[in-house]
Parts: C-alpha cells; structure tokens; sequence
C-alpha cells in the first residue's frame, strides 16, 4: 500500500542483512585495539565482553524507526532537561575497555561530564536499541546483560518486524525486569518518564508523518 498513514511492511527482499561477524581468535579485544580499527564504509565496529563484531550497516526500517524515535525523545527531554542530548548511533559508548557499544539511541542528561570527543563515558540513564533480523539475538541478551551490569536505569528494546517496544527497568546490578511494553499502534507510556506518549504506529508508518 503507498497511500498516506497506511501501514508500511517493507519489501522482504529489501531487509535482507549479511550476518555480522564475530571475531574472539583467543584474544581480548580492548577500546585501545578498537580505537586502531579502519573505518570500513558500510560497516560499525563493536566490542562487546572483549569480542570483536563487525556489524553491517542497518536496513532502511531500522533508520526510519530509529530517526523517528530520536524526534520523540528530544521533543521530551527538550522541555524537561534542556542540556541533556540524544545520541544516535555511530557514537562510541565506552562501558569498559572491553566494552565499546554502539546504541542506537543514548539518553545522555544534563550532568553527564563525560561526554568527549571521541564519545560517552558516563553511564547513561536510558538506552534504546532498534533490532534488526541481524542483531536480535545480541540485543535481546548481549546487549541486555552488558547494559544492566553497567548500572544502565532504562534499557527499550524496538522491534519493528513485530512492531513492539519493550521496556526494561534495573531493579538492582545486573537484574533487569520488563516493566512496560506495547505493540502495534498501541500508545506506550511509562511512570518514570511522566508526559512521555509514544504512539507507535508513527514509528512503523512510511512517508511523512
């Protein structure tokens, strides 16, 4: 369907993605290591418990989904905490020195210093990655045991085949529990971030929204 506000499904044969790659080769790969990597077109780099990823760049879904997103969560913060930025990927999250992320999206607050050049080193208070068909299984449980060991508050998960989001909230170190989620063209609202409204069918639907 191409009329305007209908639901989009992207064409099968545009979300194809080429497997990432995984390198460990007996070694612990470190941010210094990760700071020497060649700038590769069309491909990120991660470190994720001193594992090499070379991650393919991400489908057309995933930006729109993402971009939209970033617009939500600036208009919110914009008029809660005025300083504070969203981060959208490429930006280097240095969690650990074996530990050098990607996210999709960063909540970085007014008083975060450690905020440089070459990236974040302060624990941010949310994150949001979008998955795609090459990155669910490292999301959904790498990334959720990495984030919630770091002492991330607010980890979302946006999955846009199954247009869901889901909501995990840090109840002590290293123990997230799914607190909120919706699906659909649901509305997603959580309590600890008041007057945020995420009607989610704007983030599925293609064209202008």
């Amino acid at each position: 369907m191409s009329g305007f506000g209908d639901e989009y499904v992207e064409p099968a044969e545009t979300i194809h993605e080429e497997e990432p790659r995984y390198y460990s080769a007996n070694r612990v790969y470190t941010y210094s290591d990760y700071l020497q990597l060649p700038a590769e077109e069309c491909y990120y780099y991660e470190i994720l418990d001193g594992t090499l990823i070379k991650e393919p760049a991400p489908t057309k879904l995933h930006q729109r989904v993402s971009r939209r997103l970033q617009r939500i969560l600036e208009d919110y913060f914009w008029q809660r905490d005025p300083q504070a930025e969203i981060f959208n990927s490429p930006i280097d999250l240095v969690l650990s020195e074996t530990n050098v992320i990607q996210p999709d999206l960063v909540y970085a607050p007014e008083d975060s210093d450690d905020i440089c050049e070459h990236g974040i080193t302060v624990i941010p208070q949310l994150i949001v990655e979008v998955i795609s068909p090459s990155t669910e299984r490292k999301d959904r449980f790498k990334k959720l045991g990495i984030y919630s060991r770091a002492g991330v508050s607010h980890y979302w998960i946006v999955d846009p085949k199954q247009q869901t989001l889901k909501s995990f909230r840090l109840v002590k170190p290293g123990e997230y529990v799914l607190y909120r989620s919706a699906e659909g063209d649901e509305v997603f609202t959580h309590p600890d971030f008041p007057g945020l409204a995420i009607h989610l069918d704007v983030l599925w639907r293609k064209g202008r929204l």
